[in-house]
């Protein structure tokens, strides 16, 4: 019998199940509602709309159940309408679902801040903003830094996703889809080549691309000009790139060295999603500031900057804010969430989940050269595709293999600069057997979509 996972108020049977095709009828005519109403800017990954998730699974509006890889894009890591989310949003709602807590503030915010600045890295005395979405509350640490330095550079990275806003897209490195046609952007970003293990090698380590990136940001940039330097302890979007080891102390060493405000772009890597609750942990790394969003509160949209106190105390008093930042019903359910990390140990289960993820797919790339490279940490991994045998991107192979997958009832996820990455997202409810037979249609579809088996197929 498949398992069950308990999602708020109905079970969800933990098992992948089509019973029509990928999209079905009723999300066909719901695409075709989409298309009359929704702006065509708006992309999705998968051609099904959702009618339920819960543990590992979603079901579509035909009653399709897919395996959930995606999370979507890191945010249910407790799992979609997770038990205590479910419940403390409805107490919440009955109370009252907003008064703005630049108004009449209330307990949940303040009862977030105080949570925040205990879970995040280091011990020193700390501050917590609230915000609604990652991009904004990168926007606020950068205005932080400012208020507190007053410097105005800003450093980024190769392979940086910040956010859609303007300064933040001109923190993004990725043109397509997110910055063409959409400048001129915020002026004075620099930006320095991140540490890729992949495409480095091993003359490349961890101290020494450090010291390549430093040489970069004080080409472009005067040091004494510069507020900041921003960057994702592991990339998301850029490819799930993780810098070798040495790389972000050296970084936050010569921040510290230099008055710049080192802040750690946590919003895909935290609250556990990396077998850490936050991945600057992994390397002992303490950030000058933070920045939360995502995986914060089951799926209600919350963001969060919290950092030194002497630098969030910086800006003037109204200088920080939002009619909806720290929303009541996304407070309660940020603690619902933190709760249930901690009470089910969910950092465990993230690297248990992670160990279990590596194993599998480089046993696919022992015997597979178009993967170039598996990587990542936790609930967090990469697939790298290559040309066989090279660096070079295969996006065509992504997209293919993700294609097939999808249709087989696996949602997976694509990235990287160059749309070659296939990134896998699951959420922490999952079980192993259902994670496991995932992986079994990924590697039935990278198999299916290789030059031999198609030759085969052929004859």
């Amino acid at each position: 019998m498949p398992g069950r996972a308990e999602s708020g108020s109905m079970d969800i049977p933990q098992h992948r199940l089509l019973v029509t095709g990928v999209p079905g009828p009723r999300s066909r005519r719901l695409a075709a509602r989409r298309a009359a109403a929704v702006a065509s800017g708006v992309g999705s990954t998968m051609p099904v709309f959702a009618a339920h998730a819960g543990g590992g699974v979603l079901v579509d509006v035909d009653g399709n159940h897919f395996i959930d890889l995606g999370s979507g894009i890191a945010v249910t890591t407790v799992g979609a309408s997770a038990p205590r989310v479910v419940a403390a949003v409805q107490e919440q709602a009955a109370a009252f679902t907003h008064t703005c807590f630049m108004v009449t503030p209330y307990e949940g915010y303040v009862a977030v801040a105080e949570a925040l600045n205990r879970l995040t890295p280091g011990w020193h005395e700390k501050r917590t903003a609230l915000f609604n979405s990652g991009a904004e509350a990168v926007e606020n640490a950068v205005k932080i830094a400012r208020s507190a330095t007053g410097r105005h550079g800003i450093a980024v990275f190769d392979h940086a996703y910040h956010g859609r806003t303007n300064l933040t897209l001109a923190m993004t490195a990725k043109e397509t889809p997110y910055k063409r046609g959409f400048g001129p952007f915020a002026g004075e970003v620099v930006r320095a080549p991140l540490s890729y293990p992949f495409r480095d090698g091993p003359a490349v380590d961890g101290p020494a691309a450090a010291i390549r990136a430093i040489d970069e940001i004080r080409r472009q940039a005067a040091v004494e000009d510069l507020a900041a330097l921003v960057i994702e302890p592991i990339q998301g979007e850029g490819g799930f790139i993780e810098p070798a080891p040495g790389f972000l102390p050296a970084l936050a060493s010569w921040c510290r060295a230099n008055g710049v405000v080192f802040v750690a772009d946590e919003v895909q890597t935290g609250f556990a999603r990396t077998g850490a609750m936050f991945a600057c942990d992994h390397e002992g790394v303490v950030p000058d500031l933070i920045v939360m969003a995502k995986g914060i509160a089951g799926g209600l949209p919350l963001s969060a900057v919290t950092g030194r106190a002497d630098l969030m105390d910086a800006p003037q008093v109204g200088g920080l804010g939002g009619t909806y930042g720290g929303n009541p019903l996304a407070c309660a359910a940020a603690l619902a969430a933190i709760e249930t990390v901690e009470a089910g140990d969910l950092v465990a289960r993230a690297a248990a989940i992670g160990d279990l993820m590596r194993t599998r797919l480089r046993g696919l790339r022992a015997a597979d050269p178009r993967i170039g490279d598996v990587r990542g940490r936790g609930a967090m991994i990469a697939v790298e595709l290559v040309e066989p045998g090279t660096t070079t991107p295969d996006p065509a192979l992504a997209r293919a293999v993700a294609a097939a997958v999808h249709q087989q009832g696996v949602i997976v996820l694509t990235c990287g600069t160059d749309g070659n990455v296939l990134r896998l997202l699951p959420p922490l409810s999952i079980s192993d057997d259902l994670l496991a037979e995932g992986l079994d249609v990924l590697a039935g579809s990278l198999a299916a979509t290789s030059p031999l088996q198609r030759a085969g197929a052929g004859r």
